[in-house]
């Protein structure tokens, strides 16, 4: 038998040259026919004993004979190596026609098979027909012929439990223990279950203590139910029991036996979601499972599939099951990994699985608007030297369409990337050529926009440039004991020498830019290696031109480029050999480079429907022209963002896709675009919006039954409505019924119960029941509840009152969350006076009571919860008699705010109606918004008005008062509990209530109140603007309640486009005081405005009107543009300026000073408008009113200023600031009296503003220091300076915001070493210079005097020495303390007395006068306390030229 074996260059990829040809083929045959010879002979010898001898003699014969042999054999070979090529060309055709007639044979069977199945299916389906027939005839509901019979065991021995059972179609077992399903595979080693015949069995191995109890079996098929029961009661003996011994027991105990599990169940317990990533991220999909029985040796198989393709472990994915976990890890996602995944456990009973999709986004561009990366790049038909690659485009849903793409290749093993096309390449199939012989390459691709260069594609997988038709030349022939013979056909076709040409030279593939042309190799062969080369021609140019005549082909394909669009060419092949080149073969048929595929038109109508709460079905129409698609790209977009996002970021091959990731609420719409290889289509029109909510099925179950009265003959139950409505409105339930240990349910209403709450009738008393209640919507009716507890139906008596029920939990946030429930329907003996609410974490046994009093109200909020923690909740009713039976417990409950939570607002619409409002963007067409006040829902519809639309609800307030205060609530159903409150409070309120006022009565909103302007002529102008007015509002002004109209008197205007509203009022008089009012309306909205002009408003508004009116009628002549006003020039000097207008030739400007006109050297030039009058030194002379005057044929105006008082002050202090801006710095000039500080200025006046200051403390002016000042100079004289003296000396001009200082430092100056004046004799103080004395009394004048030397001190009477007697007496005391006294002095004592006090530095003289007047004449008035002023005395010559020196 032969076989194509398959070369050791498809199993692996690595370098290699070409001599793998002739390796294992080189006498192979001769090789074999010789073994084969040597191996018979020495069977022979071995069957004629001729193999065993022991005789040396013999043995040495034998080999001998077998030598003999093998040389014969040997020359038979050779000489059959000259026929060999004949037998080999025999043998090849008789191998053909073997294989034809296989062939033949074969097709012969199929045939002969498929006549076979067809009759065997046309049985098959006679027989079902008849089976069917009569099977419609015998079928009946089961029916127990033998049931179970009550059991009382020992402990650790075995029980079997058997029933017979009949009925058609054979009905399906299933046995309960209390009601609780017994599995075998969750415990083998303790049950077993066995059906033969009708007749079905439970074995219960080793049974103990906790098997004690009821167990059921029902039979089931589809025309009804059968179920029986029995009791096991398992006892454990004690020590005066035993058990009967092994020997004597009633029946055999299997010690073991083998359990054969047919079924192994995959339950999951969490399963991986729909994904979104990013490609270069990392990713693993888990899911986590519960297996059972969970077996070493019998495991289920764990199959990853993408796309319903398996996926093995490669470079970028890995897959894991263990420990109860399936895993799928994606080392580095791209977008060829998006798709849909699937998860599939098989085992022998079956198949179980879960699926979700993984989106993969594109990478961040590396270029901001750079298109994605492509994808799927794959290789096709490679060959030796060449290689087609192949892609799919990337989705531009925001970027910029993609305009070609670039190839690079890769030798396998190493990481330099080689760029193939040197133009970007616009269709997704490229073929890459240079390739080298015997090498592996890996490809990827990049795509190019105007924006730039994507990210690179992931890689193909590796490809070898062989000629794959070298495995066709291949033979191998598999012989006795595993040996085989390879057989090529190079060694068959013997030598040729020049090749024969090729055969069907054809285009295999045709695009604008090249031409890829195939063709058969020549027949034969032969041994050497082919190599072809390519001829092109131009239809009609009679020339050939090689096309690669730079490089020799070796593949039998070749892609020819640089061919003009348009043109038709034909091609021909030549092969060639070491030998020689061969004929051309066969021109081709003209070919023209061209598209032979066109870019995909635009999918046809687009339809979304809703799925879930976060996803959409999209479908559409597929394009008219669908062959050769890639598949589809989805986009959306939120309605009214014009914002498009991509769905989907790898084409689908679908015209149906579910779109993930949206919002819930939001309203999209969606847009498809197909892709080939030519790119992507233009975009499908959008579809209609639709918003995201799930759609519409049946209800969820119903749960939390709970017994809420019982009178003996009937219950009262209540339980809560289902979690999801199914998204269409819930339109009552049904209640199902049986006694504990029956099987059957019966119906207990045949109609609707619109309720959660309801009464079962006609029970039997002491019995106990179980119930279950579905939900029915317009859908139909969906899962039942969970069966209840076991009720006993006997009446309630207890005085405590029963339990609560339908606990609702809502507002959930991160510390807090609201209970709601209903009053017990059983109030026991007394009315209830409040409720107790526990609550405890999930997993703790510790309940904790949240209100330590009872709340009356029927709701309560919990707060100081643990935020992330979850817990439940039971409520207990209070009465006189005590506390009552518990509610169920809640559903656990995760304390955690929802991302996005919101709460009700509260507003004023545009009529004015107070409302609270709530937004559910979850909220579904079957959500109701349930409003409440105090957590009662709201029915009194005279107070309140209730709006809903979409997944919007309003709360209107009817008629707002007092008592609408309070806590208000709503409720979303059929979404995740959504819920909100919102406090009504006083504050609250009342801006709400002066909201709506506004609203009721709305105003005409003004920019401006009504306001006046007395314009140029003396006209009031009276105006208001509103913020706008529309065409059909009016107005009116009223007038001291009159209203006036628009006349000669009162001119009114009205511009609506700016909202202004104005009347003009020519002549004002003493009659227009009033007050004036304009009212305006605009629809419902009003406003007025009042301006009152009364008293001293009215005047100065009639004085200003006066004021303009005189004004206008003034500059009708020659006229004052500007009056008379001062200003100060840089010389200092005052310049009087005024500017006139309407002025001509004839004009004449005089000027006055206090009524006196004076002539000024140069008369002003009127033309220029200006007028000039300069003051050079201002001073109190200068002071007056000056005047200016205009006067023509026309009129005479006057301008004056008076320059006086305040005007004064301000010029001076003017002059102060330009005078201050050119003061010199401080000069010393020394003087005979000491030392003089000047600072030279433009201008001075002793009124100026300026200060003298030493050390920062501010001089006066006095004996010792002096201040005064010139025209152009101000100066300090320091008299008689001395050491205290030294020190900053500060001048400092004040001009009105600035200052000027000007400073000197005496501190080292020269002047204060000058002994003349510190140490010449001085008087320094004691003697007045007036001294009154009546006669007779003793005059005593003292002085204390100074010098060194010590002076020479003299006394004079009127600058006459006199003589020292007893009448006048002179001392001095210690050089210092001097004094002369008169004693009994007379009126000839009257006159001046001087004291000369001198040194050789000089000195001073001090004159006293004295006045005598007589006993009882009036004494004469005298200054008190004046000192008399010294008078220097110049030093001696010979101290002056001391100093001089």
């Amino acid at each position: 038998m032969s076989s194509v074996a398959v070369p050791f260059y498809q199993r692996r990829h690595k370098h290699f040259d070409q001599s793998y040809r002739n390796i294992q083929t080189r006498y192979v045959l001769e090789e074999y026919a010789a073994r084969k010879a040597a191996s018979r002979q020495a069977a022979y010898y071995e069957s004629s004993g001729l193999g065993k001898t022991t005789c040396r003699l013999c043995a040495r014969r034998a080999r001998t004979l077998a030598h003999e042999a093998m040389q014969e054999s040997r020359k038979r070979t050779h000489e059959q190596k000259s026929h060999v090529s004949d037998e080999k060309r025999i043998r090849f055709a008789t191998e053909l026609s073997a294989l034809e007639k296989e062939i033949h044979t074969a097709r012969h069977r199929a045939r002969e098979h498929l006549d076979r199945l067809a009759v065997q299916r046309m049985v098959e389906e006679n027989m079902a027909l008849e089976r069917h027939i009569i099977e419609e005839t015998i079928s009946r509901a089961p029916e127990i012929l033998v049931r179970l019979r009550s059991h009382t065991v020992w402990e650790k021995m075995s029980v079997s439990l058997c029933f017979t059972v009949q009925g058609f179609p054979t009905p399906v077992v299933q046995w309960y223990k209390n009601e609780e399903l017994i599995s075998p595979a969750s415990d083998p080693t303790k049950y077993r279950i066995e059906s033969k015949y009708g007749v079905h069995v439970l074995h219960i191995n080793r049974a103990d203590f906790d098997d004690s109890a009821t167990y059921s079996a029902v039979a089931t098929n589809v025309h009804g139910q059968a179920s029986t029961n029995c009791a096991v009661i398992v006892r454990r003996f004690r020590e005066e029991e035993e058990p009967h011994p092994a020997a004597l027991m009633p029946f055999h105990l299997p010690m073991s036996y083998d359990v054969c599990f047919t079924h192994i169940d995959v339950q999951f317990l969490e399963k991986f979601g729909v994904t979104f990533a990013t490609e270069g991220e990392t990713l693993t999909l888990k899911c986590s499972m519960l297996i059972t029985p969970e077996l070493k040796r019998l495991r289920p198989r764990a199959e990853w599939y993408r796309d319903d393709v398996l996926i093995k472990d490669s470079k970028w994915t890995k897959t894991y099951f263990g420990e109860g976990q399936a895993a799928l890890s994606f080392t580095h996602l791209n977008k060829d990994d998006e798709g849909l995944y699937t998860l599939r456990m098989v085992s022998k009973g079956g198949i179980s699985e879960c699926s979700a999709y993984l989106f993969v986004r594109d990478a961040d561009a590396l270029i901001a608007g750079a298109p994605g990366a492509p994808m799927d790049v794959k290789c096709h038909d490679a060959n030796r030297d060449y290689v087609i690659v192949t892609w799919k485009p990337p989705n531009t849903t925001s970027e910029g369409p993609v305009i070609g793409y670039f190839v690079d290749k890769c030798e396998v093993g190493l990481e330099n990337w080689v760029q193939c096309n040197d133009a970007p390449v616009k269709v997704c199939k490229y073929p890459v050529t240079g390739l080298y012989e015997g090498r592996s390459y890996i490809f990827r691709v990049r795509a190019v926009n105007t924006a730039g260069i994507s990210r690179p594609s992931r890689p193909s997988e590796p490809v070898a440039a062989l000629d794959p038709v070298d495995l066709e030349r291949t033979q191998t022939i598999h012989v006795d004991e595993g040996r085989k013979i390879v057989i090529r056909k190079d060694d068959l076709e013997g030598d040729v020498q020049i090749p024969s040409p090729p055969t069907n030279v054809h285009a295999s593939e045709i695009s604008k830019t090249y031409v890829v042309l195939s063709w058969d190799p020549p027949v034969p062969r032969g041994r050497e290696p082919l190599t072809y080369f390519i001829e092109k021609s131009m239809v009609g140019s009679g020339s050939w031109q090689r096309v690669n005549a730079q490089v020799a082909v070796k593949s039998p394909r070749y892609a020819v480029f640089d061919l003009a669009e348009g043109k038709p060419y034909v091609f021909r092949v030549l092969s060639a050999n070491k030998h020689g080149i061969s004929d051309p073969s066969e021109i081709t048929e003209p070919i023209q480079p061209q598209d032979t595929i066109v870019v995909p038109s635009a999918p046809g109508q687009v339809v979304a429907t809703r799925n879930t709460k976060t996803s959409v079905v999209v479908q559409w129409d597929k394009p008219k022209h669908e062959e050769d698609l890639y598949g589809y790209y989805i986009d959306y977009s939120v309605v009214g963002s014009n914002r498009w996002e991509p769905s989907n970021h790898k084409p689908i091959k679908y015209n149906r896709f579910v779109v993930h990731g949206l919002e819930t609420g939001e309203q999209y719409v969606f847009r498809v675009k197909a892709a080939n290889a030519m790119g992507l289509s233009e975009n499908s029109q959008e579809s209609e919006a639709v918003t995201v909510q799930a759609a519409l099925t049946c209800p969820s179950y119903p749960h939390g039954i709970t017994l809420l009265n019982c009178d003996g003959q009937s219950m009262t139950l209540g339980w809560k409505a289902p979690t999801y409505s199914g998204g269409s409105p819930i339109l009552g339930y049904y209640i199902d019924k049986r006694e504990a240990n029956h099987q059957n349910w019966h119906e207990v209403n045949s109609s609707l119960i619109t309720r959660t709450i309801y009464t079962v009738e006609d029970l039997t008393e002491d019995a106990f029941y179980e119930f279950k209640v579905a939900a029915a919507n317009l859908i139909g009716i969906g899962q039942p509840s969970d069966p209840s507890e076991h009720f006993k139906c006997k009446a309630w008596s207890m005085p405590e009152p029963g339990p609560a029920y339908d606990l609702m939990i809502c507002e959930v946030r991160n510390t807090s969350l609201v209970l709601l429930w209903k009053a017990p329907v059983y109030e026991g003996k007394s009315p209830i006076t409040g409720y107790l609410v526990d609550y405890k974490e999930a997993d703790s046994e510790d309940w904790i009571t949240a209100n330590e009093k009872p709340t009356s109200k029927r709701y309560f909020k919990v707060t100081d919860l643990h935020e992330g923690h979850t817990y439940v909740f039971k409520v207990r009713a209070v009465n006189d008699a005590g506390v009552g039976k518990s509610s169920e417990i809640s559903e656990p409950v995760l304390v955690e705010a929802r991302p996005g939570t919101k709460e009700i607002y509260s507003g004023v619409d545009d009529e004015g109606n107070i409302y609270l409002a709530f937004e559910c963007k979850e909220a579904t067409d079957a959500s109701h918004f349930a409003w409440g006040k105090s957590y009662e829902e709201i029915d009194d519809f005279q107070k309140f008005k209730i709006e809903t639309e979409g997944n919007h609800s309003k709360l209107y307030f009817k008629n707002p008062d007092k008592s609408d205060l309070g806590t208000y609530s709503v409720s979303v159903s059929d979404t995740d509990g959504i819920s909100s409150s919102f406090v009504m409070d006083d504050e609250e309120f009342e801006r709400l209530m002066a909201l709506s006022y506004e609203i009721k009565n709305p105003t005409i909103p003004l920019k401006s109140e009504l306001a006046y302007e007395v314009l140029d002529k003396g006209e009031v102008r009276f105006w208001i603007q509103a913020e706008s007015l529309s065409p059909d509002s009016t107005f009116r002004f009223v007038i001291n309640d009159k209203e006036v109209e628009n006349g000669d008197r009162h001119k009114i205007n009205c511009d609506r486009s700016n909202g202004i509203i104005e009347m003009l009022m020519e002549k004002f008089t003493i009659d227009n005081e009033g007050t004036y009012t304009v009212q305006i309306q605009d629809g419902k909205a009003k406003n007025q405005s009042s301006l009152v002009l009364i008293g001293d408003a009215f005047k100065g508004v009639l004085a200003e009107s006066e004021l303009q009116r005189k004004e206008f009628l003034r500059k009708q002549g020659p006229h004052f543009s500007e009056f008379l006003y001062w200003k100060v020039t840089e010389e200092c000097e005052v310049l009087l300026s005024c500017k006139v207008a309407n002025t001509k030739k004839e004009t004449d400007f005089k000027w006055y000073k206090d009524g006196s006109g004076f002539d000024v050297e140069e008369l002003p030039d009127l033309q220029k408008g200006e007028c000039h009058l300069s003051i050079p030194k201002l001073s109190r002379k200068d002071e007056g009113v000056y005047k200016a005057t205009l006067s023509d044929d026309r009129g005479q105006d006057i301008s004056s200023l008076e320059l006086s008082g305040t005007v004064y002050d301000d010029i001076i202090l003017a002059l102060s600031g330009m005078s201050g801006k050119s003061a010199s710095p401080l000069k010393i000039l020394c003087t005979e009296e000491g030392i003089r500080l000047q600072c030279f200025l433009k201008y001075y006046n002793e009124e100026m503003k300026v200060s003298w200051c030493h050390r920062e403390s501010k001089i006066s002016s006095g004996e010792k220091m002096k201040i005064g000042g010139g025209e152009d100079v101000a100066w300090l004289q320091i008299c008689e300076p001395s050491e205290k003296d030294k020190g900053n000396y500060t001048f400092e001009i004040f001009g009105g915001k600035e200052s000027y200082k000007r400073t000197i430092d005496l501190s080292g100056q020269g002047i204060f070493t000058r002994t003349d004046l510190y140490y010449r004799g001085k008087v320094i103080g004691g003697l007045p210079d007036v001294v009154t004395i009546m006669d007779g009394k003793t005059l005593n004048l003292t002085c204390t005097v100074f010098g060194n030397p010590d002076p020479e001190v003299v006394w004079f009477k009127n600058d006459k020495a006199f003589e020292i007697d007893e009448h006048y007496s002179y001392a001095l005391e210690h050089g210092k303390h001097a004094s002369l006294t008169i004693k009994g002095v007379t009126s000839e004592d009257s006159g001046k007395y001087s004291i000369h006090v001198k040194n050789k530095y000089g000195g001073e003289t001090v004159d006293v006068t004295v006045s005598v007047y007589r006993h009882g004449e009036k004494m004469p008035e005298i200054k008190p306390g004046q000192l008399a002023k010294p008078k220097p005395i110049p030093p001696s010559e010979e101290v002056l030229k001391t100093e001089a020196k």
